[in-house]
């Protein structure tokens, strides 16, 4: 008898676990491997923020429940971000939720907002939570190809009107994970209305709202005159702040859907704990000077993997935005496949890579290079990529 329920019968094999594992094999075995795989900051949260936590652990009565829907200091300092980066007014009793890293946050969403049966438009290539997470919840995924040879609104439409039963949301994640695509706020106008002729409810994903280069600002779709009737979005602090491990993420947006996440969170958490989201309310109240180093860090290791990309006839598009270069597979080695080409990139030159089929059929002649090794050993990955591009091109 099968012990798995059917949910998790509707999941793939995991792509990335096939190359986590050679490359824990390979360190096992005493290999050096330069880490360019998970989007997982490597530097130290700041300093205020860290010291901000040991003070509120200090105190006892932090250690008890909290709330599944987040203290309402940081409901508060949430909505206070929102209004100084985009000047849009939320209330932090009715229109913003704190969440246990927007991952959760998604996937506690699905169950609050799909059925089974219900149809879901999502992008693909797309980070694996937006349509897994509805998928787990029991519904359905119509994928809108996220690529330079498809109109986007084109495939919209084209889904709504191919689809039965109609679809009940549309997923957004600018600047996108795995692509770092980015769009202006003319798109979500666009968007907004798209999604008030066809019934939609809108989950824009904006995570990497802040890591963006060369003067590229990040809009977000609530700036929208209307947009709290049809969307919600998510944001995380683990990008912006280093804060990866601290899972702190949060909803904000159209005051029903805020509540019917808040019922499925009360039955699934207390919160997390309290004195990660006192620090949370440091990061977002506290000096900015960190968020602007942050940034100029990602933008220098962008720099400099893209000029050595390019240098050895790898030419892959810089990114506007987030902490991943979307590089599409050279030509030589297209037919291998992603998967194939990352395994053979860590097993000759030492270098991990995500590769592109892991989110999704569309991403397979790409890979994902994600900036968390520092210029030095950016520098040195790109000699041994070198040296792999160029044997693979010869035999």
């Amino acid at each position: 008898m099968g012990r798995e329920s059917e949910r998790i019968k509707r999941l793939p094999p995991y792509v990335f676990s096939v190359v986590n594992q050679l490359k824990m094999d390979m360190r096992h075995a005493g290999k050096d491997i330069i880490d360019f795989g998970m989007g997982n900051p490597d530097q130290p949260t700041p300093q205020h923020i860290v010291d901000k936590l040991c003070e509120a652990t200090q105190d006892g009565k932090n250690h008890r429940y909290s709330a599944s829907r987040g203290i309402f200091g940081l409901r508060k300092a949430i909505c206070g971000w929102y209004k100084r980066k985009f000047d849009v007014e939320l209330d932090p009793e009715s229109e913003a939720i704190v969440t246990i890293g927007s991952k959760e946050g998604l996937s506690s969403l699905a169950l609050a907002v799909a059925t089974p049966g219900d149809l879901i438009l999502c992008p693909n290539p797309a980070y694996p939570i937006h349509p897994y997470g509805f998928i787990l919840a029991g519904a359905d995924i119509r994928h809108i190809p996220m690529d330079e040879d498809t109109s986007y609104f084109e495939e919209l439409e084209k889904a709504v009107k191919e689809s039965w039963p109609r679809p009940k949301i549309l997923i957004v994640n600018f600047p996108s994970n795995p692509t770092g695509q980015v769009v202006d706020l003319a798109f979500y106008e666009k968007i907004v209305d798209f999604a008030r002729e066809n019934n939609l409810i809108v989950v824009s994903d904006i995570a990497y709202a802040e890591i963006t280069f060369d003067g590229y600002e990040c809009p977000s779709i609530l700036q929208v005159k209307g947009a709290k009737e049809v969307a919600v979005e998510f944001y995380s602090l683990s990008k912006t702040y280093n804060m990866p491990g601290w899972r702190i993420g949060f909803m904000v947006g159209n005051s029903e859907i805020v509540a019917a996440l808040a019922r499925v969170k009360s039955y699934l958490d207390y919160g997390t704990f309290q004195p990660l989201q006192i620090a949370a309310c440091a990061a977002l109240n506290g000096p900015q000077d960190c968020v602007k180093e942050i940034r100029e860090m990602y933008q220098s290791r962008r720099d400099v993997l893209i000029s050595g990309l390019h240098q050895m006839g790898w030419m892959a598009e810089k990114p506007k935005a987030s902490m991943f270069i979307w590089a599409e597979i050279p030509d030589e080695f297209k037919g291998m496949g992603s998967l194939e080409f990352s395994k053979r990139m860590l097993t000759e030159a030492q270098v991990a890579l995500s590769p592109g089929v892991g989110f999704g059929e569309y991403g397979d002649q790409h890979v994902r290079i994600a900036l968390i090794e520092n210029e030095q050993r950016s520098r040195q990955a790109l000699r041994y990529m070198r040296n792999f591009l160029h044997a693979g091109g010869n035999r």
